[in-house]
């Protein structure tokens, strides 16, 4: 089998962060919005495709946060995330194979001091609160940024 390329946007506006309710874990059920690269799509046009299905926005790409990779019995996943900003749109209108099959079930806005209370760990709220240092690097395993 082969890796996948998932593309993920986190977008911040003043002290809230938007996420995505789904079942990612067993332990956690939000997210940040994204998806997988299709063939011949750049990066940069799945994001904005991604965004615009699951949450009803167009959005700007600013730049790359981290890329990690999450290896797991037979998946190998590559993690690309990056800063975006909101370019129009409306939160919570998208119409994405997502929506129509029930896999998100909610979208919203929450203060970055509650991600901790959406299943995020100590170690990845501690990132998102320090503004991501080392922006723009390789992480290794996704477990090193606590996802």
């Amino acid at each position: 089998m082969e890796p996948i390329v998932r593309v993920t946007g986190v977008l911040i506006e003043g002290d809230q962060i938007l996420l995505v309710e789904q079942d990612v874990t067993k332990s956690r059920h939000w997210s940040h919005p994204g998806g997988a690269l299709e063939f011949g799509e750049t990066i940069e046009q799945c994001l904005v495709r991604e965004m615009k299905e699951e949450i009803g926005l167009d959005v700007s790409v600013n730049g790359l946060i981290y890329v990690c990779d999450r290896i797991q019995n037979d998946s190998h996943v590559v993690h690309i995330t990056f800063l975006v900003s909101k370019k129009g749109g409306k939160l919570g209108t998208g119409d994405g194979p997502e929506f129509a099959k029930g896999k998100i079930k909610s979208v919203k806005m929450v203060p970055v001091c509650d991600l901790s209370e959406h299943g995020f760990s100590t170690t990845y709220c501690n990132l998102v609160e320090s503004g991501f240092p080392d922006r723009g690097a390789y992480k290794g395993n996704i477990a090193n940024i606590g996802l």
